[in-house]
C-alpha cells in the first residue's frame, strides 16, 4: 500500500531552498536544470565581459544544494566565493560543462567562507553550494574576475608565515625558501609542519598532469600551486574531510613549480605531502568512493539493488568511510525519504541521492540536533542511486537505513 501525503503542500515544503529550473537545461551535465543564472539571465552571466562581479543570495535547507550558472566567452581567470550568514558554513563545487567537478572548497575564503580562483576555458559552468554540516543556511554567492571586488578576505590575508605576500617565487624564478623535492618520477613524498616547511618545489621534465595531496585533518591543510613565473594556478582546502588535494587534469608545461602548504588549525603538526602523476581512473574511483559522483550502472562499481520501493524498506549494513552504493526503482513519482541512523554511539552517517543520469538530488550529513542523516527529494519514476558513508571520526559501524516513498493524494 502506498503512503499518501495528506496535502499537496507536503511536497512543496520539502523543496524549499532548491533552485527552480532555469534556462540551460543541459548545462553541467544536466545540473544546470536546477540552477539560476548568477546575473539574472544568460547574457548578463558572462563573467568574461561583465562590468562588475555578479552576486546572488542563496537559501539552502534540508541538506539540498543551490546551483548558480555562469559562463565565460574567452579563457578567463574567475574567482568564485560563498559566505554564509551567521554560523553558516558553505561548501562549493565548481562544475564544468560536462558535469565534472573541477574543484571543491570549504574554508579558503576565511571565517568559514568558501573561495576558489581558477582559469576557465569558454563554456557554461555551475557552482553548487551546500551546507558543510547539512544545517539550514543563507549565504551570499559572488562570481567575478580577480580584479573585481572580492566577497571574502581569503586565507592568504592571514598566512601562516605572517606575511600578506604569499607568492613563493623569487625574482630568479626559484621558489622562495622552498625545499626541493626533485623531478617528478613515480611519487614525490615528504612530511613536515607548516612552521618548518611552508614551501616545496618540484620539476616536470615533460608536460604532465599532476595530483598534489596534503593530509592531516588535525592541521586542516590548504595547498596552493604556482609556476616559476609567479602565476597562481589553483588551490584546494577541504577535498576529503579536512585534507586537501589538487587534481590538475590538464598537463602542466615542463618546468619548475612551487607548492605552498598552509594550515588553518595547527601549524606545528606534521602534514604529509604527496605529488604524483594524475591518474584519471583513480581520481574518478575516489569520487565514487566519497559519494560525490554517482557511478555508472554497468557493473564496474558494486551497487546493491534493493528492488522496487513500494512503500517502506529497512536495510541494516556495516558502513565505513568509503561510500556504500544502493539502487532503488520507483514506479511512480512522488516524495522519496531516506534516513540513516547510527546503531552505535559513535556513528556519523552521511547520505546522498542521485538520479540515473548522475545528478545529485539530495544530500545530508547531520539532521536535527544529532549526527544521523535524513534526505527528502521530489522524484519522478525511475532508478535512483543512494550513497551512504561514515564521516568524522567514525571508521565503520552498523547503520540502519529506512527508504520511504510518498505519492501525492489524488
Amino acid at each position: 500500500m502506498d503512503f499518501i501525503a495528506p496535502k499537496p503542500l507536503a511536497l512543496s515544503v520539502a523543496l524549499i531552498g532548491v533552485a527552480m529550473p532555469a534556462v540551460a537545461q543541459e548545462a553541467c551535465g544536466g545540473l544546470g536544470a536546477n540552477g539560476q543564472w548568477i546575473g539574472g539571465n544568460e547574457s548578463a552571466s558572462d563573467i568574461t565581459t561583465s562590468d562588475n562581479y555578479r552576486e546572488q543570495m542563496a537559501l539552502v535547507l534540508s541538506g539540498n544544494q543551490y546551483v548558480s550558472l555562469f559562463s565565460v566567452s574567452a579563457p578567463t581567470a574567475v574567482r568564485i566565493e560563498a559566505a554564509g550568514r551567521g554560523a553558516g558554513d558553505p561548501l562549493i563545487d565548481v562544475i564544468d560543462p560536462d558535469g565534472n567537478i573541477i574543484l571543491s572548497d570549504d574554508d579558503s575564503g576565511g571565517n568559514s567562507a568558501a573561495r576558489a580562483e581558477v582559469e576557465l576555458d569558454p563554456g557554461t559552468y555551475c557552482m553548487s553550494l551546500s551546507s558543510f554540516d547539512g544545517a539550514p543556511m543563507t549565504a551570499f554567492v559572488r562570481i567575478g574576475r580577480p580584479e573585481q571586488e572580492p566577497l571574502t578576505e581569503g586565507v592568504s590575508v592571514t598566512s601562516n608565515t605572517g606575511s600578506e605576500d604569499i607568492m613563493p617565487v623569487n625574482e630568479d624564478g626559484s621558489c622562495r625558501d622552498a625545499t626541493a623535492l626533485g623531478a617528478l618520477s613515480g611519487a614525490l613524498t615528504a612530511t613536515a609542519s607548516v612552521d618548518t616547511t611552508p614551501y616545496w618545489s618540484f620539476t616536470l621534465e615533460t608536460p604532465t598532469a599532476v595530483s598534489i595531496t596534503a593530509s592531516n585533518e588535525d592541521a586542516d591543510p590548504v595547498v596552493t600551486l604556482y609556476d616559476a613565473d609567479e602565476n597562481y594556478i589553483t588551490e584546494n582546502d577541504d577535498y576529503d574531510g579536512l585534507n586537501s588535494r589538487i587534481d590538475q587534469s590538464e598537463p602542466l608545461a615542463a618546468g619548475d613549480y612551487c607548492v605552498q602548504v598552509a594550515a588553518l588549525n595547527d601549524t606545528s603538526l606534521p602534514i604529509d605531502l604527496e605529488i604524483t602523476e594524475y591518474d584519471p581512473d583513480a581520481a574518478l574511483a575516489a569520487l565514487y568512493d566519497r559519494g560525490e559522483v554517482a557511478p555508472p550502472l554497468d557493473g564496474s562499481v558494486a551497487i546493491e539493488n534493493l528492488g522496487t520501493l513500494e512503500n517502506r524498506l529497512r536495510k541494516d549494513a556495516q558502513i565505513s568511510t568509503s561510500a556504500t552504493w544502493y539502487s532503488i526503482d520507483l514506479s511512480q513519482g512522488g516524495l522519496l525519504l531516506v534516513e540513516a541512523i547510527a546503531a552505535g554511539s559513535d556513528g556519523d552517517p552521511w547520505v546522498a541521492v542521485f538520479d540515473d543520469l548522475g545528478r545529485q538530488v539530495a544530500m545530508n550529513d547531520d539532521y536535527g540536533d544529532g549526527l544521523d542523516s535524513l534526505v527528502t527529494a521530489r522524484v519522478n519514476s525511475g532508478t535512483y542511486l543512494v550513497a551512504v558513508k561514515q564521516v568524522g571520526g567514525s571508521s565503520q559501524g552498523l547503520i540502519r537505513m529506512v527508504f520511504e516513498r510518498y505519492i501525492p493524494a489524488p
